[in-house]
């Protein structure tokens, strides 16, 4: 399922434009102009917002970009993700002893609904669909879907790095009383960074469904009394912030402009490396 919704995502090809003979007035196209503008003004801006795909994708590639993750982790805006998030998580505190008790039932479609939710959000599974998006771009020589794997393979382990040390630096006991894990929540972590990742390459319309899905998988964690409210409302801003800074580094990194250029110098000859960021 993991698989089907990468697939469900990837982009499609624009229709052809329809050009009409019929005559229009001068008034109607005056009119319709602006439109027209602000459409293209607004794909042009979705555009811009995309990651560039970068010169190379491989292993490397994808480790040396997970380095950089790390080091790009300090941020004013993951600040600012991060305070909300905990903001949100403190609000939500006084409902974690009742909230779960509302989302369980006695209906057998009930739990089967939610049922697969623990699956979807597990670790291995949605590594397992990022390494298929990234095998097949590398396989069939496409770029754009090897880079968008990439990037959901770092967002994914990015997550994974925050959400393990806090898990045992709380020693938060879960609502099953199972272990003392439950801070913040793993799913919901990988999950929202998931969505965030492909939120980034392909535009809020076509992540919606991956955002759907991270809110599913978080509500079945409360559903099946593994997690507490506070727990899945800050793991989906460790998501966020993950994926955020796999994609929004990666934009500066590969749309700047290097330049280089042999030098001469006293006794042979130097190369000089200079990037030049675009106007």
């Amino acid at each position: 399922m993991t698989i089907a919704v990468f697939l469900l995502l990837l982009e499609s090809s624009p229709p052809e434009p329809v050009v009409s003979a019929a005559p229009v007035e001068v008034s109607s196209a005056a009119s319709a102009q602006p439109e027209e503008d602000n459409a293209r003004d607004q794909d042009k801006g979705s555009e811009e917002k995309k990651p560039e795909t970068p010169p190379h994708t491989g292993i490397r590639a994808l480790l040396d970009g997970l380095r950089l993750d790390i080091a790009h982790l300090p941020s004013l805006p993951n600040l600012y993700i991060s305070a909300a998030g905990g903001g949100a998580a403190l609000l939500v505190h006084p409902y974690d002893a009742s909230f779960n008790a509302h989302l369980r039932s006695h209906y057998d479609a009930v739990n089967l609904i939610f049922a697969p939710g623990k699956y979807y959000g597990d670790t291995p599974e949605q590594i397992a669909g990022s390494v298929f998006t990234y095998a097949w771009g590398r396989i069939f020589d496409q770029p754009k879907v090897s880079h968008m794997g990439m990037d959901l393979l770092r967002a994914q382990a990015l997550a994974e790095i925050m959400v393990e040390p806090l898990k045992f630096a709380t020693q938060r006991e879960r609502p099953d009383g199972s272990n003392h894990l439950s801070f913040p929540s793993g799913h919901a972590a990988v999950t929202f960074a998931t969505a965030t990742a492909l939120e980034r390459h392909l535009g809020w319309k076509k992540a919606a469904l991956a955002y759907a899905v991270a809110s599913y998988v978080a509500a079945s964690r409360l559903h099946d009394n593994v997690h507490y409210l506070s727990d899945v409302v800050f793991g989906a801003a460790v998501g966020t912030i993950a994926g955020r800074t796999v994609t929004e580094h990666g934009r500066e990194t590969w749309t700047s402009r290097w330049i280089v250029t042999p030098v001469a110098v006293p006794g042979g000859t130097a190369v000089v490396v200079a990037r030049v960021p675009e106007q």
